[in-house]
């Protein structure tokens, strides 16, 4: 796995072996950050369910100031820093071990990636109403494209849904 862009483009990213971390797919994560590159530069970028950290750690390399990694495998947690170190991000970068939904409603972010297991469809719901109170200007989830997410959560309504292979995007803003 690599950083696709940005600052750290082409560095490799240590990766957990198994199923049970599955990062996000390189052609998926450059479509994500194409469609996010208005947005990125300055931002507060949160990586929920990070795994390996590869989708905050490349919205830091594409310019975004900060990033929040949430994931609760503490072999992934490790493994987030010791990416973050290899790249010297530790400075812009906090790494939170524990439940996603328990911890989204206290950070303040532009923008949240939400990439739960895909078989814990229930952690969707959860994370995506713990943000609808206050949301951020953006929330991505990705998912299974056999998944599907509600059109709302609270304040957040989805916007646009991009399929690719068998993952999905749906991008969800406040409305108003």
């Amino acid at each position: 796995m690599r950083v696709i862009a940005g600052e750290f483009r082409s560095r490799k990213l240590l990766s957990l072996p198994g199923v049970d971390v599955r990062p996000t797919p390189d052609r998926l994560r450059e479509t994500l950050f194409n469609i996010l590159s208005p947005v990125i530069e300055h931002c507060v970028f949160v990586d929920a369910y990070a795994g390996t950290g590869s989708v905050g750690i490349e919205a830091l390399s594409r310019g975004a100031r900060h990033a929040t990694f949430i994931e609760k495998n503490r072999q992934a947690v490790e493994l987030i820093h010791q990416n973050l170190a290899s790249l010297h991000l530790a400075a812009r970068a906090r790494v939170i071990m524990g439940a996603g939904p328990i911890h989204l409603s206290g950070i303040a972010a532009d923008v949240v990636f939400l990439d739960p297991p895909y078989p814990k469809e229930r952690e969707y719901e959860a994370s995506l109403d713990s943000l609808a109170t206050k949301p951020p200007q953006l929330v991505i989830a990705q998912h299974s494209v056999r998944f599907a997410l509600e059109e709302a959560y609270g304040a957040l309504r989805r916007t646009r849904i991009l399929k690719q292979g068998d993952n999905a995007l749906s991008f969800f803003s406040p409305e108003g």
